[in-house]
């Protein structure tokens, strides 16, 4: 679903990806991790369309893309921002909605249709921010530290709810994260970036029964792979 191959990507003079390759497979869920300013945001810039490399070769299904920030409009109502993507995209304001509509019991907002985004809590937005992206119906989602900024609490329990919908749906997931513990959780694979300019350090596989609840984090392979990431990101 997604292929990329000696990936280059420079600013001026900055060099930010230095020859990344990756894959994710459909159906899987891979997660990018590495320290702040590697690239991983450049990476999905390139693979959202946004940016054009200098060298390397890129193919990929259709994506949708969820930034950082939820990016919800104050003045639309919560089904109003969720069928924005259809109705930019020249579907029928009505037959946005309805689409839009039938993720809301999955996604944890029905009863807050016609609520404004300051009247819902941080994770609820996120999960708005993310149907928005996902109704869209594009082959590959990519996250961008979807739950950053959360608090520890929501955070955890948007990360289970994120296995559960992601499992429903069979989607096809690559995620940008700061957090090792994260990655284990909900991946297949974990892909670590060195420093500027990136490069792939590692590819590893997370090999743990799903579906994951929080007993998962107990688990010892879980511990293990979790200190395998942590060992790869402190090494030089």
């Amino acid at each position: 679903m997604i292929a990329v191959r000696d990936l280059e990507v420079s600013f001026g003079d900055l060099r930010v990806l230095d020859g990344v390759s990756l894959d994710v497979a459909p159906g899987e869920f891979v997660s990018v991790l590495g320290p702040s300013g590697s690239g991983k945001s450049t990476l999905f810039g390139v693979l959202a369309g946004l940016l054009v490399p200098d060298a390397g070769e890129v193919a990929t299904g259709s994506v949708a893309y969820m930034p950082q920030k939820d990016l919800l409009f104050p003045w639309r109502s919560v089904l109003d921002n969720t069928s924005l993507g259809l109705e930019v995209g020249g579907m029928r304001r009505r037959e946005a909605r309805a689409r839009a509509l039938e993720l809301f019991e999955p996604f944890g907002l029905r009863g807050f249709e016609h609520a404004r985004p300051e009247e819902i809590s941080g994770g609820m937005r996120q999960r708005a921010a993310l149907l928005r992206t996902v109704v869209q119906d594009r082959e590959v989602l990519l996250l961008d530290e979807p739950f950053g900024a959360l608090d520890s609490l929501t955070r955890t329990a948007m990360q289970e709810w994120l296995e559960e919908v992601r499992a429903r749906f069979g989607w096809t997931v690559l995620l940008i994260t700061h957090d090792v513990r994260e990655a284990v959780f909900l991946s297949d694979r974990v892909v670590v970036l060195s420093p500027r300019p990136a490069t792939v350090r590692a590819d590893l596989a997370v090999d743990l029964p799903r579906p994951r609840s929080l007993e998962t984090i107990t688990d010892p392979g879980f511990a293990a792979a979790e200190a395998e990431l942590l060992a790869v990101l402190r090494s030089r």
